[in-house]
């Protein structure tokens, strides 16, 4: 069942070893078929080296099992709650990315400095509200996605393809599970410059809104002009 989606899932997932985004087992990637209305996911605590494709779980939208034989991912409602609210995404990931999770951590937005940022990212990466006690011991992983949810209330999360989750990490997710992980790459990347820019200076300023749209909209959009037809 789904074999395709699985082995795009576990390749994945195997891609935030390969960039570095993860220790241990403290990441997952995910992938939906919406027309089976199917989730595929890494298994929960599974380590990366000893990890087959066979390994991978598959839920319905509701979280019960439907094939695997492990359970799915302990942050698999969450992932379940953001593909149910964006609507347009086919791969999820989550990691603790170093510098990513640094800026979660200290619950700060990251800013656009420079045009890498820009290149992907329409604007600052935002950061979520903590999670209420009674939001955390009620179904602590549902509400982190519904957290996300309420942050982008007035964003598009086509436009803003990541977001950093208060005192926990950041996520993200694209038109398929590569897509989700290029964006936790780039998002990991862009964390360590704006920290660096930081640190060279304390006073710096956001580029001019007018650079930022210029770059984002020369890879995005009707009139993107970046790459080869």
């Amino acid at each position: 069942m789904l074999e395709a989606l699985k082995t795009e899932v576990f390749k994945a997932n195997l891609e935030l070893v390969k960039y570095g985004l993860v220790t241990l087992t403290w990441g997952n990637v995910s992938g939906i078929n919406r027309a089976e209305g199917l989730i595929v996911i890494k298994p929960s605590g599974i380590d990366y080296e000893k990890m087959t494709v066979n390994d991978m779980v598959t839920v319905d939208i509701d979280g019960k099992l439907v094939e695997g034989k492990w359970r799915p991912s302990s942050d698999t409602p969450t992932h379940l709650t953001l593909y149910e609210k964006f609507t347009k995404i086919g791969g999820i990931a989550h990691s603790h990315s170093e510098y990513a999770t640094a800026f979660a951590q200290a619950c700060r937005e990251i800013p656009c400095y420079g045009t890498t940022h820009a290149d992907h990212f329409d604007g600052r990466i935002p950061v979520t509200r903590f999670l209420t006690e009674e939001e955390t011991i009620k179904n602590y992983e549902h509400y982190t996605g519904q957290v996300i949810i309420e942050r982008f209330a007035n964003l598009i999360p086509n436009d803003m393809p990541g977001v950093l989750v208060a005192g926990h990490a950041p996520f993200t997710w694209g038109k398929d599970p590569r897509d989700s992980v290029k964006n936790s790459l780039v998002l990991e990347r862009v964390a360590k410059m704006a920290l660096n820019s930081l640190l060279l200076n304390k006073d710096i300023e956001e580029i001019p809104k007018y650079i930022l749209k210029k770059h984002y909209s020369r890879k995005h959009g009707p009139d993107a002009y970046y790459g080869q037809k």
